[in-house]
């Protein structure tokens, strides 16, 4: 009796799931882009063909396909497939897989793949308890995980696992699987309404799945740019200011800083400021970019980058935005030089091979009591004696050595 409450109860979901959860494909030849690791003759998808996946990672944004790949690999495969939740399972859940794990290879000699969803929130103890079955081969592990696995799983156990990235879908991936979400729901979309969808979902196939089904629920006919701005309330933001995005967005507004785009500059601090990423970070970048990269080129980039910094604490956003972006614009706009940079590195560089050498007699403190040891004889006053200006006042084990290079940009003058 059980069963058959069961069987119904599973039919009716189906019916009633979400039109992500019902198009969700159970074969390749359905699966929809990441053709940089799927793509023909390619070795995952030889290994999902073949059913020889060995224990990998799928790491890569929200919707871009990593539990829909773990699933495929569960209907092809031979082996009995497990599913774990690493937000809600134990390492008592994990060990009871292996149990049966070992069960099963010992009396059918069936494998087992433990499919791990969200691997990065397992704690370093839990994923310790994976790893004498990883290398072992009782079971074959897939993890998914939005954050990056070198960050965020154990090296150990990284060293026993195949890694593939997947991407944010592409535009024309996301057309054919919003094109499929239409005939599915039976209605019809004009290309514009079609384009918006797409726009909206920033590269997650479940979110245009989403915002179409609602769509289409508030549709008098067919589908409209009305309705799909309606049912599109989230913004298609992924950032998380605390993993990947915060190092890959910061990465790439200095860059382009430093390679005097603002434009690209002003994208990615706005980029960052949406996602919540904290704007006394960005502020603090500045400022060390305003050192790094322009240096003595613009002396005031540094007034500008610590100006905009002040403004964050005095003003706060989302006013401050306003300080960052023209702080921005200014220093991708101002001359570059790394001159100041490359000084203090090999100075620094300099000091940590050879030790702290001492000045010379001359330059040292030449006080009542310095005096009496000999130190500051022959030193000469610049401002009375111009040859003060000729002297290498560099150590003795260091003369002749060239620090500062000017680099001839902006007001930087070469020599």
């Amino acid at each position: 009796m059980a069963d058959l409450f069961s069987d119904a109860a599973s039919q009716r979901a189906g019916e009633i799931a979400p039109l992500a959860q019902r198009l969700r494909p159970r074969t390749l030849e359905d699966f929809v882009g990441q053709q940089h690791v799927l793509g023909e003759g390619s070795a995952l998808r030889r290994a999902i063909a073949e059913d020889r996946v060995r224990s990998s990672i799928f790491y890569g944004p929200p919707g871009s396909g990593k539990t829909t790949l773990a699933r495929i690999v569960a209907h092809t495969t031979g082996a009995a497939f497990e599913e774990l939740s690493a937000v809600s399972a134990t390492v008592k859940d994990v060990r009871e897989v292996m149990a049966r794990a070992r069960e099963r290879l010992g009396t059918t000699g069936t494998r087992t793949i433990l499919f791990l969803d969200e691997i990065h929130r397992f704690n370093k103890a839990q994923q310790d308890a994976l790893l004498p079955t990883v290398e072992d081969g009782l079971i074959t592990l897939i993890g998914a995980t939005t954050e990056n696995p070198y960050y965020e799983v154990n090296s150990a156990l990284m060293s026993r696992l195949q890694l593939y990235e997947l991407e944010p879908l592409s535009e024309d991936d996301l057309r054919s699987i919003v094109e499929r979400g239409v005939a599915e729901l039976g209605t019809s979309i004009g290309d514009a309404a079609r384009d918006l969808v797409v726009a909206r979902s920033g590269g997650d196939a479940r979110s245009a799945l989403n915002i179409l089904e609602l769509a289409a629920e508030t549709a008098d006919g067919a589908i409209t740019a009305e309705n799909v701005e309606d049912a599109a309330r989230k913004r298609p933001i992924f950032y998380d200011k605390a993993s990947d995005a915060h190092y890959d967005y910061i990465s790439a507004f200095i860059k382009s800083i430093r390679g005097s785009d603002p434009d690209a500059a002003v994208y990615y601090l706005a980029a960052m400021l949406e996602g919540g990423e904290d704007a006394r970070y960005i502020a603090r970048r500045m400022i060390v970019h305003a050192s790094e990269d322009i240096g003595n080129a613009d002396p005031r980039a540094l007034l500008v980058a610590v100006a905009a910094a002040q403004a964050v604490e005095h003003v706060g956003l989302p006013e401050a935005r306003l300080n960052l972006a023209q702080a921005c614009i200014y220093l991708a706009r101002a001359p570059k030089s790394n001159a100041s940079y490359r000084a203090i590195t090999e100075a620094t560089s300099d000091v940590r091979e050879h030790g702290n050498a001492e000045p010379p007699d001359s330059l040292k403190d030449g006080s009542y009591y310095g005096r009496r040891l000999g130190h500051g004889e022959g030193y000469i006053y610049p401002h009375e004696d111009p040859r003060g200006f000729d002297v290498d006042y560099l150590p003795d084990a260091l003369k002749g050595r060239k620090y500062f290079r000017p680099s001839g940009n902006g007001e930087e003058e070469a020599d």
